[in-house]
């Protein structure tokens, strides 16, 4: 009997723990800073070698929680460094949102299935570097509906 009650915690403990639950990517105190002032600085100069972050999810208007999808390419034999993974929220003053996103952070990317933010449109700024040091970046927006 002890051990048909010791199955059914293990198995419950397995159910519950196989749910996912939301992951405060932004707060409704850093969604109410300002934009930056100014235009956004990106680096775009020529033909790089350096790794390439890609956009993938979600679409153009989304509700929270959201799927935040993001895909590393990188080049030249050399390999995506998870560790050099930044992510910003361009506000004024910047949010630094790397410790939400590294649980996240793989080699290939970032999958984050369920991100919580507050209604509005949020400039994303990632910075990664590949095994060689070469730095990429990417800047996108993010256009949360409201509920």
């Amino acid at each position: 009997m002890t051990r048909n009650i010791l199955l059914g915690l293990v198995a419950a403990g397995l159910l519950f723990s196989g749910t996912s639950r939301a992951t405060q990517l932004i707060t409704e105190e850093e969604a109410k800073l300002p934009p930056p002032k100014g235009a956004i600085a990106a680096d775009r100069r020529g033909i790089l070698r350096g790794p390439k972050v890609e956009y993938i999810s979600p679409g153009e208007l989304v509700s929270s929680p959201m799927r935040l999808q993001l895909k590393f390419e990188s080049f030249g034999g050399a390999k995506i460094d998870p560790d050099s993974v930044k992510v910003t929220f361009l506000r004024t003053p910047n949010v630094d949102l790397t410790t939400r996103i590294k649980p996240f952070v793989q080699a290939d990317g970032i999958n984050m299935q369920n991100a919580e933010l507050p209604p509005g449109d949020y400039t994303m700024r990632v910075d990664i570097k590949d095994s060689d040091g070469r730095p990429g970046t990417a800047i996108f927006t993010l256009k949360v509906a409201p509920k």
